[in-house]
């Protein structure tokens, strides 16, 4: 566990029916039950804040100004990285992630002391938490989504070729755009040749270099300004090497002053160094002035040739620039004037140019329909065999005659189109379940009941958790339509996916929390609200007690009480 993130406490403050309420969580399966209403998905909302959800005002308690909700992570030092490019520093492998929200909806995010946007939470949170509930199961049917589940559990062979693609899709595409534009060239070519031509000509002539067009600006203003400068230059002198009254003179005193008395007194030494200090970067001020005094000089023509090129500049920006700053466009000239052989060579050889980039572009192709056909390899290896781990798992969830199956779609590569590429590959990629042995295959979506979707989820978390686990897996309602032996059999999975990463599931089901490693309950007091004291970790005779309460819906039940040690064993 201790190379992947890890959930170590979550602190909340008004939200809800909650006051006030911290959890520590452990390793391994942790479950929080407790009665409808009394807050146990409050305490998933936290986190969701958290994890950049959308803020909304009305979760905050009624009576608070604001609610405030922080969760604290173990980061493993090669993550750091990762979350260096968010702007955010890990120290001591900790992250501390607050988010508040106000009555009137303001919301505002720090980790680690430092602001951050929701966005940026959200992006983070995909190395942190893999929350589940109604709306991952939503997200599930999409295409989309199915495809990034099965490149993800094709891993580092999918990767290896998955960047091969992109690069190879980028080139042909660069290729192409490049094509296009010089078919349009050579329509127009003549013209356009003539214009470059009279362009290049100005430029050879005028000579203009990269950042000149600013210098000449601040040469101009020097020269035509020198009496002034002269006279604040002279002002100032004057000012600080005047033998009566100037600073220097001053200065010199008050260090005489204090000479003689520093070493009296630790104060005044430090003082007598600032005043010394003090005096020597004015000495230096004095000999830089007198310098620069002497550097100004009027000369006429040397402004008149600085204005007639800038004039000139200004001229051809007006003719071959465009409407950004005259600095700015200068160099673009210069930038223009730079790549003007490699485009007239295009221009003048342009048929035979694009003839070489047609085939380049064969060429190209030919190798962009190689690492596409690859990528379908790989995915379709990487389906079978998820089709049948999670089918594996998914009879193992009280489902015992259903099917899953994943199916990759790919084009027709002896017939491509150019939109048959897309930046992720040319492969479809879909989900399906069937309910019995001779039953037809039906979409994930379409086939599965809320039950059904809950344990396919969980089964597929199963699987990829062997191979590319997050660190911490929440699980929201996952126990939907589920009840008996399933129960039982999707707490033993959520126990099995514990072995792999940290869990944490919200039930309602006795079956499921009978195989937490921590159990934690939560109860509302006679007020309504939830405060520190009523989130708490039960453990022995508490635990069978709260077992029994979620099996029998009362208390002291002694029949009750003896099931839950019978579910409690389950897991020895």
């Amino acid at each position: 566990m201790s190379e992947r993130t890890f959930l170590d406490e979550i602190t909340i403050r008004s939200i809800g029916v909650i006051d006030q309420a911290t959890i520590e969580f452990s390793s391994g399966l942790t479950v929080l039950t407790g009665e409808t209403g009394a807050g146990k998905t409050m305490i998933l909302t936290a986190l969701n804040l958290i994890l950049g959800g959308k803020s909304d005002s009305a979760l905050v308690r009624k009576g608070s100004e604001r609610l405030i909700t922080s969760g604290r992570f173990r980061v493993p030092a090669d993550l750091n990285e990762v979350f260096d490019n968010y702007g955010v520093e890990i120290e001591n492998n900790e992250l501390i992630i607050s988010r508040s929200v106000t009555g009137d909806g303001k919301s505002k995010a720090t980790c680690n002391g430092i602001a951050v946007t929701a966005n940026t939470l959200v992006n983070m949170s995909e190395f942190l938490v893999e929350v589940h509930g109604q709306a991952a199961n939503l997200n599930i049917s999409k295409s989309s989504k199915q495809r990034e589940l099965v490149d993800k559990f094709a891993g580092d062979p999918f990767m290896k070729s998955f960047v091969e693609y992109s690069k190879i899709i980028q080139s042909y595409f660069d290729l192409k755009s490049r094509m296009d534009s010089l078919k349009k060239s050579i329509a127009q070519k003549d013209s356009e040749l003539q214009e470059l031509r009279d362009f290049v000509s100005k430029m050879e002539k005028l000579k203009l270099s990269q950042g000149e067009y600013s210098k000449i600006d601040a040469a101009i203003e020097r020269l035509s300004n020198v009496e002034q400068l002269r006279i604040a230059g002279i002002t100032t002198l004057v000012a600080i090497d005047d033998e009566d009254s100037g600073a220097l003179k001053s200065l010199s005193i008050a260090r005489h002053a204090l000479d003689s008395a520093r070493t009296k007194d630790v104060d005044l030494e430090a003082i007598h160094s600032k005043v010394s200090e003090g005096y020597f970067l004015i000495d230096d001020a004095r000999t830089e002035l007198a310098t620069y005094i002497h550097s100004l000089e009027a000369d006429p023509d040397q402004l008149d040739l600085l204005n007639s090129r800038k004039a000139a500049i200004h001229a051809l920006i007006k003719k071959y620039g465009g409407d950004g700053s005259l600095d700015v466009e200068s160099d673009n000239l210069v930038q223009r004037f730079s790549q003007s052989a490699e485009t007239i060579t295009d221009l003048e050889g342009g048929d035979e140019r694009l003839h070489a980039m047609e085939i380049e572009l064969k060429s190209i192709k030919e190798t962009l329909v190689n690492t596409a056909k690859q990528l379908t390899k790989v995915r379709t290896e990487a389906a079978s065999k998820l089709s049948i781990l999670v089918t594996r798992e998914i009879q193992e969830l009280a489902m015992p005659h259903t099917t899953f199956s994943v199916q990759v779609k790919s084009v027709d590569y002896s017939s491509l189109k150019e939109s048959d590429f897309t930046s992720v590959g040319c492969d479809e990629i879909s989900m399906f379940i069937s309910s019995h042995k001779d039953a037809p295959l039906v979409a994930l979506a379409k086939g599965a009941s809320g039950g059904e979707m809950s344990r396919v989820m969980l089964a597929l978390e199963v699987v990829l958790a062997g191979s590319h686990p997050v660190g911490t897996y929440i699980f929201d309602e996952v126990d939907a339509g589920v009840g008996g032996k399933a129960a039982i059999e999707v707490g033993r999975r959520l126990f099995a996916l514990s072995r792999y990463a940290q869990v944490v599931v919200v039930t309602h089901l006795p079956q499921v929390a009978a195989w937490a490693d921590s159990h934690f309950v939560v109860t509302k007091d006679i007020n309504g609200s939830v405060s520190q004291s009523d989130v708490r970790k039960v453990e022995g005779e508490d635990r069978i007690e709260e077992i029994a309460r979620m099996l029998a819906g009362l208390e002291n039940s002694t029949s009750a009480r003896e099931h839950a040690a019978e579910l409690l064993s389950l897991k020895v």
